[in-house]
């Protein structure tokens, strides 16, 4: 299965990174960014809990928690999965994944 990791999330993976780092090291940051990718690695086997993504936010796909974020999947053509993108738990979710759809 091919996991594509789509625009939007890339630029959120970025700034996880760099808050991490900067607040608790790089090794805690690089230690998160692997769990994060070992995590999208277990969608497919449904290592994961996924869930359907709310109706209201228009958009048909799934997330699940990983610690303090949410990550936001769908099912691409191809039948591989996009990361769409990955929302701390205390942003506001339907304002950021709008802000993040692919256009």
């Amino acid at each position: 299965m091919a996991i594509r990791v789509q625009e939007a999330a890339s630029l959120r993976l970025d700034e996880i990174y760099r808050y991490t780092r900067d607040r608790w090291g790089d090794e805690q940051a690089d230690r998160y960014i692997t769990d994060l990718f070992a995590a999208f690695d277990q969608i497919e086997g449904h290592g994961v809990a996924s869930r359907p993504i709310p109706a209201e936010f228009g958009v048909e796909g799934f997330y699940f928690r990983h610690e303090q974020h949410f990550v936001y999947w769908r099912r691409l053509s191809n039948g591989g999965v996009g990361i769409v993108t990955i929302l701390h738990e205390r942003m506001h979710q339907m304002d950021r994944f709008r802000e993040d759809l692919p256009k």
